[in-house]
């Protein structure tokens, strides 16, 4: 948990509450407090530790994009969730949804800036509000809603804080959704409420400031619709174990993929243990259940 990136709060916050759950289910775990990207420091912390397993609680950049993977698996450490390919595939917007996009699934229209040297697209100039995103940053970190060319130059800047590669994208107007997966199964459809104008990093953390629905109240069709297009996305990028997908559902009832994340949130208002919940998994029990596939990873 914690690690150096923007979401080392979340992190923490998911580390302390698997760490209570897998002690209460009677297993000998401790805290790893993983404090910069080093490898050399890493490995030198891992291997003091003597771990059979590693559960991977770490939000965010090193966490997320191979970088943590990478090194348990040199120390052949079994570790929960996805290897190091699908996580950085992942965490990378670009290049999950040019795989996407290619398996026919729908994403939002987006353009790519770099750092430097860009020129905008005057289809995004007419088309508002759009959306101004890191490309591979998590938790709403960066991200703004924009209705006016006038506010574009402070969202750019502001998004490349965290990136040196950003998404100005449309903004989708319809129902936030997100489905856990697990196991290779997709869990109920979660609704997302926000009070604020959209799920933004204080929505998704603190409570009393969004609504879920879990299920969510959608045709059935509709809702196993959603539930195929999110695993599908989930195997395309060769994620395994849990993860999160989110997408929108539009007035057509179509729905947009917008990303996979690969190290969803442990936290009190996580959407995934919501999910689980509604399927008959407690939280104790998803945290276990996430270490045996870490081991089924490993045999396999």
């Amino acid at each position: 948990m914690a690690g150096p990136s923007s979401e080392k709060k979340i992190s923490l916050k998911s580390g302390h509450a698997v760490l209570k759950a897998l002690r209460e289910a009677g297993v000998n775990a401790l805290p790893v407090i993983i404090k910069n990207s080093s490898i050399k420091d890493n490995i030198r912390l891992l291997k003091s530790r003597n771990l059979d397993c590693a559960f991977i609680a770490l939000h965010g950049a090193f966490g997320e994009d191979g970088g943590i993977q990478s090194i348990l698996s040199k120390l052949k450490i079994p570790f929960t969730g996805s290897g190091v390919r699908a996580s950085r595939l992942a965490m990378d917007k670009v290049a999950s949804r040019n795989i996407f996009k290619k398996h026919g699934l729908d994403v939002p229209r987006s353009q790519i800036l770099k750092r430097g040297s860009y020129k905008i697209n005057n289809f995004h100039l007419s088309n508002f509000p759009l959306v101004i995103k890191p490309a591979s940053h998590g938790s709403s970190i960066g991200l703004s809603i924009v209705d006016s060319k006038k506010n574009i130059a402070k969202a750019i800047k502001l998004a490349f804080k965290f990136d040196s590669r950003i998404i100005i994208e449309e903004y989708i107007k319809g129902r936030e959704l997100t489905v856990g997966i697990l196991d290779d199964k997709a869990l109920p459809v979660v609704e997302i409420f926000p009070k604020h104008f959209f799920f933004d990093y204080q929505a998704k953390y603190k409570k009393g400031l969004t609504d879920y629905v879990v299920p969510a109240k959608l045709p059935r069709k509709i809702a196993a619709k959603i539930k195929q297009k999110a695993l599908l996305a989930h195997k395309l990028l060769g994620c395994f174990g849990s993860s999160r997908v989110d997408v929108i559902l539009d007035a057509k009832n179509k729905p947009f993929v917008l990303e996979v994340n690969t190290i969803p949130g442990f936290t009190a208002t996580s959407l995934l243990p919501k999910a689980a919940n509604e399927s008959g998994i407690g939280f104790n029990d998803l945290c276990i259940k996430l270490i045996s596939l870490a081991y089924e990873k490993t045999q396999r």
